[in-house]
């Protein structure tokens, strides 16, 4: 498999843009004033910043699990959906590499699977991951030369409304893991399928695509569920 696998799932400047918002939450973090939220999600200030720069770094690294048949990929080019840019990589693959992006897949499952542990959170996540996938598997659409993309803050928005509403105490964990699981679930694990066909040579579960919409997740449906929520989750 070409080594151009490892590739940014947007363009360098919309991917500045979600730099600058992780440097912002950092510089509110040291002064304090997000520890209110990080403690809802029952992540200390430290763990916090490991999450939020290991989700961005991450995102550049793919693991790859198969090549899927289809007709011959794109390659090299910029894709607009939706206001945002996507990538396109260049690599020399007659078909599409299927693999697994470490900063929109395997670090938000590692976190969602011990929240649900560590608050015993297993009908109301799973509901939560349901809905949420049933929302982003409507709005999905297939793109391409990407695989399946989805407008950004639908995924955020109904995760922060849908948290709330199971549960306000919990409503901060709630968020990252519906949000998280639910478009990874919704966009890209239920469109498998109709990957093959759309020529992208790279589909990353949770990177171009969904990345965006994953990362944001993470961070603004937990800000907005954890500073209305009125209690502290405790664990079960």
């Amino acid at each position: 498999m070409d080594s151009n696998v490892q590739y940014l799932p947007l363009t360098p400047g919309f991917f500045s843009i979600l730099v600058l918002v992780a440097v912002a939450l950092v510089i509110l973090i040291q002064l304090r004033i997000l520890r209110y939220a990080y403690m809802r999600l029952g992540v200390g200030p430290g763990v916090a910043l490991l999450l939020l720069f290991g989700s961005l770094i991450g995102s550049y690294f793919n693991i790859p699990i198969t090549v899927l048949p289809g007709p011959p990929v794109r390659s090299g080019e910029i894709v607009d959906f939706f206001g945002m840019r996507y990538v396109v990589p260049y690599v020399m693959s007659p078909s599409t590499i299927l693999a697994v992006n470490v900063g929109g897949a395997v670090i938000p499952t590692v976190m969602s699977t011990y929240l649900v542990l560590r608050y015993q959170l297993w009908l109301r996540a799973a509901i939560a991951v349901a809905v949420i996938a049933f929302i982003v598997h409507v709005s999905a659409t297939p793109v391409q030369g990407i695989g399946i993309a989805v407008p950004v803050f639908v995924p955020v928005i109904a995760t922060a409304i849908l948290a709330l509403l199971l549960s306000r105490e919990y409503a901060a964990p709630l968020a990252y893991i519906g949000g998280s699981m639910g478009t990874l679930l919704g966009a890209d694990l239920l469109n498998l399928g109709k990957i093959g066909s759309l020529g992208a040579p790279i589909a990353s579960i949770g990177g171009a695509g969904t990345f965006d919409g994953i990362f944001l997740t993470g961070i603004l449906a937990v800000l907005l569920a954890g500073i209305v929520a009125p209690t502290s989750p405790r664990p079960a």
